[in-house]
């Protein structure tokens, strides 16, 4: 396991990273912090590989390189430049370039990199994942790491090709798909009947391929609605998919508010809350879940517009057919 820690070299603060993943140990020997955001400086000891030999840029930063010991060979504008022992080169802002060692076995290198910008934390989180494991055996991030690395320290440094905002447009949809965020939906209505009547007919899930059809085809209850009941569910909408949940109620509050915990191919937290009003009652459904079948997950950043567009189909025909049913002779009044 690659660890990091902290210690002294006489008065010097450093910070020693471990990046076995990578190949290379680093020492940061003077601090952005300390040099008022001047100056980086780093020692990097090892066999650097992986996507540390790519072709790559630093926008805005100049990099000082000063072997220590071994050899190193950089190539840009078209040259290659062999760096030996107690050799230095200058690598200027916004040129293109790579950097690899040569020969055999580690060497050890002196880094400076003016303004300090990032390029510490870049490091720290470099090795961050090194010791999560979101570094292939080969030193190239993980697709999640890579957009990670992407989208947060591009500034810092990033590869020459393909062009920036297309790595930044790809590295978005990955993360997108990895994670991506919650639909939250809020929805509101009246209804022409009892409070105690509606509150019965939304807090009983049962009866939702009554009433909410064509969207609920079947649910199935081991009894009535009530604080930890779990039912499962069997519904639709106007894509050509059928979904199948599991919830467990974890409010109950007769006739206000109901809450349920959903999990399956939808993951979320579904509220009612029924409040009297002159005329019968207002419901209010709150509808916050993530998509969690792995089509839906994958069509999420692309489709969102159409899920959304297909919940407002599905709560069309719960508003359609819940005052119908609420207003029936046998409904609590």
């Amino acid at each position: 396991m690659q660890e990091s820690h902290s210690g002294t070299v006489g008065s010097v603060a450093y910070r020693v990273l471990d990046m076995g993943s990578l190949g290379i140990t680093v020492e940061v020997v003077r601090t952005a912090e300390e040099t008022g955001g001047e100056l980086l400086e780093m020692e990097v000891e090892g066999r650097p590989r992986g996507f540390l030999n790519q072709r790559h840029v630093h926008d805005s930063q100049i990099e000082r390189l000063t072997m220590i010991r071994g050899r190193m060979k950089v190539a840009m504008n078209g040259q290659e430049h062999l760096v030996g022992e107690g050799d230095s080169i200058e690598i200027p802002a916004g040129v293109a370039h790579t950097q690899r060692p040569v020969g055999k076995g580690s060497g050890r290198v002196r880094i400076e990199v003016r303004p300090a910008g990032r390029t510490q934390a870049f490091m720290e989180f470099l090795a961050r994942l090194a010791r999560e494991g979101r570094l292939s055996r080969l030193g190239f991030p993980k697709p999640q790491a890579a957009a990670d690395l992407i989208l947060q320290f591009a500034d810092t440094g990033h590869a020459i090709s393909p062009p920036l905002s297309v790595q930044r447009g790809v590295a978005r949809v990955i993360l997108a798909v990895a994670r991506p965020r919650p639909y939250v939906f809020v929805d509101e209505w009246d209804v022409a009947a009892p409070p105690e009547a509606v509150f019965d007919a939304v807090a009983d899930a049962r009866t939702y391929p009554v009433w909410w059809a064509p969207v609920y085809i079947d649910v199935e209850s081991a009894g009535a609605p009530g604080l930890g009941a779990e039912l499962r569910q069997h519904f639709k909408g106007r894509f050509p998919y059928h979904l199948r949940t599991r919830s467990v109620i974890t409010e109950f509050d007769r006739p206000a508010t109901v809450t349920a915990e959903v999990d399956g191919d939808l993951r979320g937290r579904g509220t009612w809350t029924v409040t009297p009003t002159v005329r019968g009652t207002h419901v209010r459904f709150d509808w916050q879940v993530h998509a969690d079948r792995r089509l839906l997950r994958v069509l999420t950043p692309v489709l969102r517009p159409a899920f959304r567009w297909n919940h407002n189909w599905a709560i069309a025909r719960a508003m359609e057919g819940l005052e119908p049913y609420t207003q029936r002779p046998d409904s609590p009044q």
